[in-house]
């Protein structure tokens, strides 16, 4: 191990450094909570504040969002999973390695599962980091025979504003091309509408406001953009998501609270006119017998 880099653990969180950035994990959902930048101590990543929303950046798995009736369809047979999937908070992820500069975390299929999810699966989170930035790997593999069908997703949470003095209104995201779209609509039913909304009109930037999340998340499919940079106008402190590869793009945040959450997709929620059936879910990931998938996204601290 080099004199800048270690790995520690307490309370169940590890906390690993290159002497330039600072990441926490906690072990139970292998949930990334705190990234700081050394040089000046600053906290990028949102609090986890249970009042306003506990979460820091859960993992999605094996579905992203909600199913309609909570139920999906699957050679006949019914299943039943939360919005979001088992992966978040679960107490069975344990630390598989580590290295200097990294740390894996493994989940794998056991009989609470098959109850809920009938594949045999392992999921192994890596988070490495490279100079400023931290390299979020997925790994999933299908160790069973048959076809497995699956989404992912991230959700990380980054504190906005991130200086005293700051409003949420001095913020803005943008990415790296113009881009012309639509969100996909959230209804009472918290499942989805035909993406009718147009948010983006040929720009690159979304201007944050308190209300921009009204009616909550904005859902974008198919962006030409590879990265996404939440952006102060004020002190210049920029964030970027890197997440080439994914189809589905999300924001999100609380009403009137301190953060906005960047998330990267393979997956989706259900459409109120979903027909359930798992192996046709828009978004699905179809991966044959002892197969492996991989996506990766990244997190640069650009000051």
């Amino acid at each position: 191990m080099s004199l800048l880099s270690s790995i520690s653990m307490s309370q169940d969180i590890y906390t690993l450094s290159n002497g330039t950035i600072e990441i926490k994990v906690k072990k139970a959902g292998a949930e990334l909570c705190s990234i700081k930048l050394l040089s000046t101590n600053k906290e990028y990543m949102w609090e986890g504040n249970p009042q306003i929303w506990g979460g820091t950046s859960p993992v999605l798995f094996p579905i992203v969002g909600k199913l309609k009736d909570n139920i999906y369809k699957l050679d006949d047979q019914k299943y039943s999973i939360k919005k979001h999937g088992f992966f978040i908070g679960n107490t069975d992820v344990e630390l598989a390695s580590s290295t200097d500069e990294s740390l894996t975390f493994r989940l794998r299929y056991d009989e609470k599962t098959l109850k809920q999810y009938p594949f045999k699966f392992e999921y192994l989170l890596t988070f490495k980091l490279v100079d400023n930035k931290v390299l979020i790997i997925n790994e999933v593999k299908n160790l069973d025979e048959k076809e497995m069908y699956f989404s992912f997703g991230a959700h990380p949470a980054f504190k906005c504003p991130l200086d005293p003095g700051e409003n949420y209104n001095d913020y803005f995201l943008e990415f790296d091309q113009p881009e012309t779209a639509y969100t996909y609509p959230i209804l009472a039913s918290m499942l989805l509408g035909k993406p009718t909304d147009l948010i983006l009109d040929n720009s690159r930037v979304i201007e944050l406001n308190y209300h921009l999340f009204d009616k909550d998340a904005l859902i974008f499919k198919d962006i030409k953009s590879k990265s996404v940079t939440l952006c102060s106008k004020i002190s210049g402190k920029r964030v970027r998501v890197d997440f080439e590869g994914f189809p589905f793009i999300g924001f999100w945040a609380k009403p009137n609270a301190d953060y906005i959450c960047i998330e990267p997709w393979h997956g989706i929620d259900d459409s109120v006119d979903a027909d359930q059936n798992f192996k046709t879910k828009e978004g699905i990931l179809k991966l044959e017998g002892n197969g492996r998938f991989n996506a990766s996204y990244s997190i640069t601290i650009l000051k």
